[in-house]
C-alpha cells in the first residue's frame, strides 16, 4: 500500500477513522474503524495490492455487490465498499467476541454438540450464499466470528458469481485465493470450483473442531495438495473415538477428492448433520464389555487368577460373531476406578457391561456376576457360582452362554463348540497357565522368561495340554526373535509347537505359534499357510494376524503388513500392534495416515502403563509416538523413564536407538543400538527395515551391526 495506512486515513477521513490494525491475512488488511455517518464501530478491509493487480479492480468490486446483497443471521453483511487512492476496501460491521481460531487455539478440541452447532449455522449461511449464486471459496476458522452463543461466517468479498455464466471467474487458472489447508483439491489446483468447493471447506472445517487439526498438513501448499489428491481422509474416531460413525461418514464424504463423491448440495450436508441422521451415537445393540473381575481372596496377589477368568471369558465371547466385544485393554483400563458403570460403557461404546468377582479359598470357588444395561443400569442377569476349584471351566463356559442367553442371541453349533474348551486334566496346569499368560502380557524378556517357567510347571503337571504348549512355543519365538542366545530356543518353540497341533489339529493359537515358529525357521509359505489357517479357525485370532503381520514387516511387505497389524488392533486393543500400524504407514510414506497411527498408538501404550507402569517396552513406544507427532520434549522424557525402569533390557535399548535416531542424534542413536544388541538384541532384518532408523543407514558402524559387527 504506497500511502500507508497515513495515506489511506486521509483518503477515508470523511467516512471513517481508523482506530487500529486488527490483524492481516493473506487477502487483506483488517483494521477497526468508525463510521462517521452511522455512528458505530466497523471493519475496514484493505485488499493487498498484489492481489488486486492478479483479480481486477472492476471484476472485484463487481462480485463484493453481489456479496453486498447477502441478507442472512449468520453471515457478517457488507456495509460498503470501493477504491480510493489504489485502495480497494470493503466495511463490514464489527463483531464483539473471538473468531473459532482463538478458540480452537485455547480449546484445540470441541465439544461435539458444539462442533455441531457451528458447522449447522455456518452450513446454513453458505446454503443461502449458494441460493444467490454465491461461493465463498475461503470458508476457514479465521473466518467463522463467534459472537453470543452463534457463529458468524465473514469475508464474502473474494467469493465469485458460481451461476452467472457471462462474467469471469475471479480465480483465473493457476491463481488460488484462499488458504491451502481449507481449500478443496480442484481449488488449490487453480481449477474451476462451484458450490461443492464450500463443502470440502467446511468439512475440513468441522474434523479440525473435532480432532483439533485439520485432516491434511504439510510443510508447503503443494504438498499439502498432493495429500489431499493422493491420500485417504484420516480417520476421526482414530484420534476421537467417542465421534459417532454416522459424523465421522458425514466429515469423510465432505471431504471426498472429487466434488461428485461428496453431498450433492450443502443443503444435503446440513440435512445429514440433523440428530436424528446420527442417532448412530448409540452402541451397537449386540455389544459387550467384561470389566475385570475384582479379586475378593485373601491373596491380594491372586489378581492373576480373577483377572484370568475374565480375561477368558472375553475370549470366549469373542468365539459368538454376533456380538462386539470390547477388548481386554480397553476394559481392563477401568481397573481399580471408582465410575458409574454407565459411564464406563458410554466410554467403551457397548450396550452391556459384565463384571464380577472372584473369592478362592483352598479349593473352593466363588464367582459372582452380572451383566448390566448400560442405557439405565439395572441389571439384566446375575448368578453366583460356589463350586469347587475344579470346576472353573465349567464356570466360565456357563457365564459366556448365559450372558449369549440374556441378549438372546442363538449360537451356531460351531460357536458352542469354539466357548466350550477341552480343560486340563488337573486345575493347577490352569492355574499356571494364568500366571504365565500375566506374565506374557509385559513382553518383555524377564517377564517372558517368567512366563515359561509357569508354562513349564503347567505341562509338568499335565503332558497333554495343548494350550500349554502352543504358549510355550510362542515364548520361546518371541525370546529368540530378541534375545537370541543359542538355537536351544527355537529348537524348542519348534517341537512345542509340533506337539501342540498334535494334540489339538483344530487349536487356533497352536496354528498361530506354528506359523511364528515357521517364520523364523525361514520356511515363509509354510509359516503363512499355518497364519491363514489359524485365522480360518478363529476369525477373531489376534496372534496369528500380529506375527503375520511382523512377518510381512521384514520382508518389506508394508502395506499388507498395515492392514494385518490395522485389523489385530481390532481384534485386541494392543499398543504394539497400534504402534507397528504405524510404522508400517510411515515406512510406506503415508504421513497422515501415520500420523493418526501414531496418536491411537500413544493412547493404547498409554492405557496399559495405566494398568501396568512399570513396563518399559510401553513407555518405550510412548516415547517414539510422541517424537513422531512433533512432541520431542515429552518423547525424551519417556526415553528416559523406560531406561530407569530396565536399562538392560535389549528391546527397550533398540526402541530408545529409535528415538535418538528420529531426533537426530546419530552419535547417540549408534551407541544405543549397538547396547541393543550386546544386551541381546539380534533381530537384524527388523532394525533393517525400520523406519525409524532411516537417518543411521549410511553410518559405517550401523552396517557393521547389519553385518553382524561391533
Amino acid at each position: 500500500m504506497p500511502n500507508g495506512v497515513t495515506g489511506l486515513r486521509s483518503a477515508l477521513e470523511e467516512r471513517y477513522t481508523i482506530k487500529r490494525e486488527l490483524g492481516r491475512g493473506g487477502a487483506a488488511v483488517v483494521y477497526l474503524a468508525h463510521d462517521c455517518k452511522h455512528d458505530r464501530e466497523v471493519a475496514l478491509k484493505v485488499l493487498r495490492r498484489d492481489l488486486v493487480a492478479s483479480i481486477g479492480a472492476d471484476r472485484f468490486l463487481r462480485e463484493i455487490s453481489i456479496a453486498a446483497k447477502l441478507t442472512h443471521p449468520n453471515i457478517v453483511p457488507v456495509y460498503d465498499s470501493g477504491d480510493i487512492a489504489g485502495n480497494l476496501y470493503y466495511v463490514m460491521p464489527y463483531v464483539e467476541g473471538e473468531s473459532l481460531r482463538d478458540r480452537l487455539r485455547r480449546e484445540r478440541e470441541l465439544p461435539i454438540d458444539d462442533a455441531l452447532q457451528i458447522t449447522r449455522e455456518v452450513a446454513g449461511a453458505i446454503a443461502y450464499a449458494h441460493g444467490h449464486g454465491v461461493v465463498h471459496r475461503d470458508v476457514k476458522p479465521e473466518n467463522i466470528l463467534l459472537a453470543s452463543g452463534h457463529a458468524v461466517l465473514a469475508d464474502f468479498g473474494i467469493a465469485s458469481a458460481a451461476t452467472d455464466l457471462d462474467a469471469e471467474p475471479i480465480t483465473k487458472s493457476g491463481t488460488t485465493i484462499g488458504t491451502p489447508a481449507y481449500m478443496s483439491p480442484e481449488q488449490a489446483a487453480g481449477e474451476p470450483s462451484d458450490a461443492r468447493s464450500d463443502i470440502y471447506s467446511m468439512g475440513c472445517v468441522l474434523y479440525e473442531m473435532l480432532t483439533g487439526e485439520p485432516p491434511f498438513t504439510g510443510p508447503s501448499a503443494r504438498s499439502i495438495l498432493i495429500r489431499k489428491l493422493k491420500g485417504s481422509v484420516p480417520s476421526v474416531r482414530l484420534v476421537r473415538e467417542e465421534t459417532p460413525g454416522a459424523l465421522e461418514a458425514v466429515v469423510t464424504r465432505a471431504l471426498a477428492c472429487f466434488p461428485a463423491d461428496r453431498f450433492a448440495s450443502t443443503s444435503d450436508f446440513i440435512a445429514a448433520l440433523e440428530p436424528e441422521r446420527l442417532s448412530s451415537v448409540a452402541a451397537p445393540a449386540m455389544s459387550v464389555a467384561v470389566l475385570p473381575f475384582t479379586n475378593m481372596s485373601s491373596d491380594p496377589e491372586a489378581d492373576y487368577f480373577s483377572d484370568g477368568i475374565a480375561e477368558e471369558i472375553i475370549n470366549a465371547l469373542t468365539k459368538v460373531h454376533a456380538l462386539r466385544v470390547a477388548s481386554r485393554t480397553s476394559a481392563f483400563a477401568f481397573k481399580g476406578k471408582q465410575q458409574d458403570i454407565r459411564e464406563i460403557g458410554r466410554q467403551l461404546s457397548v450396550a452391556y457391561m459384565l463384571e464380577g468377582s472372584v473369592r478362592k479359598a483352598g479349593n473352593t470357588l466363588r464367582v459372582t456376576t452380572q451383566l448390566i444395561k448400560v442405557a439405565d443400569g439395572y441389571h439384566l442377569w446375575s448368578c453366583r457360582y460356589d463350586r469347587d476349584f475344579e470346576d472353573v471351566f465349567a464356570i466360565e463356559e456357563e457365564i459366556a452362554q448365559n450372558v449369549a442367553d440374556a441378549l438372546k442371541l442363538v449360537l451356531t453349533e460351531q460357536e458352542r463348540q469354539a466357548i466350550t474348551r477341552v480343560p486340563p486334566s488337573d486345575v493347577r496346569a490352569y492355574d499356571y497357565y494364568l500366571r504365565g499368560r500375566q506374565f506374557m502380557h509385559e513382553a518383555r524378556k524377564k517377564s517372558l522368561q517368567f512366563a515359561l517357567e509357569m508354562f513349564t510347571r503347567a505341562l509338568e503337571i499335565d503332558s497333554d495340554y495343548a494350550l500349554a504348549y502352543a504358549s510355550v512355543a510362542e515364548c520361546c519365538s518371541l525370546l529368540h526373535m530378541f534375545y537370541p542366545g543359542g538355537e536351544e530356543v527355537l529348537e524348542r518353540a519348534d517341537s512345542a509347537s509340533v506337539k501342540a497341533l498334535k494334540l489339538d489339529p483344530d487349536l487356533a493359537e497352536a496354528h498361530a505359534a506354528r506359523g511364528f515358529v515357521l517364520f523364523q525357521l525361514k520356511d515363509l509359505d509354510a509359516a503363512v499357510q499355518e497364519f491363514e489357517r489359524a485365522i480360518e479357525l478363529d476369525v477373531k485370532q489376534f496372534e496369528a494376524r500380529y506375527f503375520y503381520a511382523r512377518a510381512c514387516f521384514q520382508q518389506g511387505e508394508f502395506a499388507k503388513a498395515a492392514r494385518l497389524f490395522a485389523t489385530a488392533a481390532e481384534v485386541r486393543e494392543d499398543y504394539q500392534a497400534r504402534f507397528f500400524a504405524a510404522q508400517s504407514y510411515a515406512a510406506l510414506g503415508q504421513d497422515a495416515e501415520a500420523s493418526q497411527a501414531y496418536r491411537l498408538a500413544l493412547r493404547a501404550a498409554e492405557q496399559h502403563l495405566e494398568l501396568n507402569p512399570d513396563d518399559p517396552r510401553a513407555a518405550t513406544m510412548c516415547a517414539v509416538s510422541y517424537c513422531r507427532l512433533g512432541e520431542q520434549e515429552r518423547g525424551l522424557e519417556w526415553a528416559e523413564r523406560a531406561l530407569a525402569v530396565d536399562a538392560e533390557d535389549a528391546g527397550v535399548r533398540y526402541n530408545v536407538a529409535c528415538l535418538y535416531s528420529l531426533e537426530g542424534q546419530t552419535e547417540r542413536a549408534i551407541e544405543c543400538l549397538e547396547e541393543a544388541v550386546r544386551c541381546g538384541f539380534g533381530n537384524r532384518e527388523w532394525f533393517e527395515r525400520d523406519p525409524d532408523l532411516e537417518s543411521l543407514r549410511g553410518h559405517p558402524r550401523f552396517q557393521a551391526l547389519l553385518r553382524g559387527k561391533q
